[in-house]
């Protein structure tokens, strides 16, 4: 039975100079205008109290349009500036949902270059895809088919800070469906030394992927910073740097695609460990080597695969002991500095690290399983409470 799940396909494509001239006009009215409707909401908010809409926000994109100033609004396709203003209210809605801080303007040089087009402002016919305001499909380089007979509903195209145009094609993936189910379950322990310890025993190598490059990058931004603010020569060296970037954030992305696809493919539970990101990467030392590890994006890919294959995420609670807990006979350790990676228990058990809070993080989430504890399945927010909450310790990780 098909799941009906909304899948989308990205591609690398090359347009032409009139092409690249054209989306680059396209992006910079998108970025006005969201900042214009930005401005205008905090305004009536701040000055009147008064709450403005999408609706209003369309009109006002209308009465912009016809003025001398904004008059060039006219020159790009009106789907990428409507959806922008749909964007734009979601994040409003996000915000007064508290799912999201306040939203925040679009910068030139940091903001995503990106436009979005509905079926009204594109055609996808024969492998070709033509854009509103070209007479030219794009020369997109297929790398995988689509889902046969699926047409795409919406088309994002965007420009990333090495230079690299891609489309992104939403679409339904008849394709996925769940799963046969099976009994097994695993353990996850995220580390730095190994990025992943399995309950099994297994333990997946680190691959750094930004310390294999660290050296190039580091000498590509040296020369980046003795180049002059504006110029030519700095606009070059700044593409080096980026490319770098790029390539360190592709192999990163490849490998956890890989690492995720088997663990929901071999396993009907996983359990993992609710890990706060942002507050770890405060500690200098370790906050490169976190960032690299990509443990969010991880968990990510993690929860919307199983979601898609009909597997379970279990999500242990931060404080959760799972490291100082003797997995045999449930003693708790006082404290455990971070160099010690093996120990002997009381009981007589001499435990691995990793792979005993592998143990502990299964039983933990096996136990929501069988008794309903305080560990919510397959969660898309951190918080809630564990089964085994303990006063946190902050010399474990």
């Amino acid at each position: 039975m098909s799941t009906h799940v909304k899948r989308a396909f990205k591609y690398r494509f090359y347009p032409t100079d009139a092409q690249a001239a054209e989306l680059s006009r396209t992006f910079g009215c998108v970025r006005k205008v969201y900042n214009l409707a930005l401005a205008a909401r905090t305004q009536a908010w701040v000055t009147r109290q008064e709450r403005v809409n999408y609706n209003q926000t369309s009109a006002m994109l209308t009465a912009w349009k016809k003025t001398g100033e904004l008059a060039y609004l006219n020159e790009v396709s009106s789907v990428p500036l409507q959806q922008t203003l749909r964007h734009l209210q979601t994040a409003f809605t996000h915000f007064c949902g508290k799912r999201a801080k306040y939203p925040r303007f679009k910068s030139r040089k940091k903001s995503r270059r990106s436009a979005e087009y509905t079926t009204s402002a594109f055609r996808f016919r024969d492998g070709k895809l033509a854009l509103a305001k070209m007479t030219e499909p794009l020369a997109v380089v297929w790398s995988r088919p689509l889902p046969e007979g699926m047409a795409p509903s919406t088309v994002t195209v965007s420009q990333d800070s090495a230079g690299r145009w891609f489309v992104s094609l939403l679409c339904e993936d008849p394709g996925i469906k769940p799963l046969p189910a099976n009994a097994n379950a695993v353990g996850i322990d995220a580390g730095l030394e190994h990025l992943l310890t399995l309950s099994t025993g297994e333990k997946i190598t680190n691959p750094r992927h930004e310390h294999r490059d660290r050296a190039a990058l580091a000498r590509e931004q040296r020369r980046l910073a003795k180049k002059e603010k504006g110029s030519a020569n700095r606009a070059r060296a700044r593409l080096k740097v980026a490319k770098i970037h790029a390539r360190i954030a592709d192999r990163r992305r490849d490998t956890l695609h890989k690492l995720t696809t088997r663990l929901v493919r071999e396993n009907q539970t996983i359990v993992i460990e609710d890990l706060t990101v942002r507050n770890m990467v405060k500690n200098h030392r370790l906050a490169r080597a976190i960032s690299d590890a990509a443990w969010s994006e991880f968990r990510s890919m993690l929860e919307y695969k199983a979601q898609w294959y009909g597997r379970e995420v279990i999500v242990v609670d931060r404080w959760f002991p799972s490291s100082r807990l003797c997995s045999a006979c449930g003693t708790l350790q006082e404290e455990m500095l971070l160099n010690v990676r093996t120990w002997t228990c009381d009981c007589g058990v001499t435990h691995d690290r990793d792979v005993n809070a592998a143990h502990n993080l299964l039983a933990a989430g096996l136990a929501v399983t069988v008794c309903g504890a305080g560990v919510r399945p397959q969660r898309s927010t951190p918080g809630g409470q564990s089964a085994t909450k303990q006063k946190p310790s902050r010399r474990e990780p």
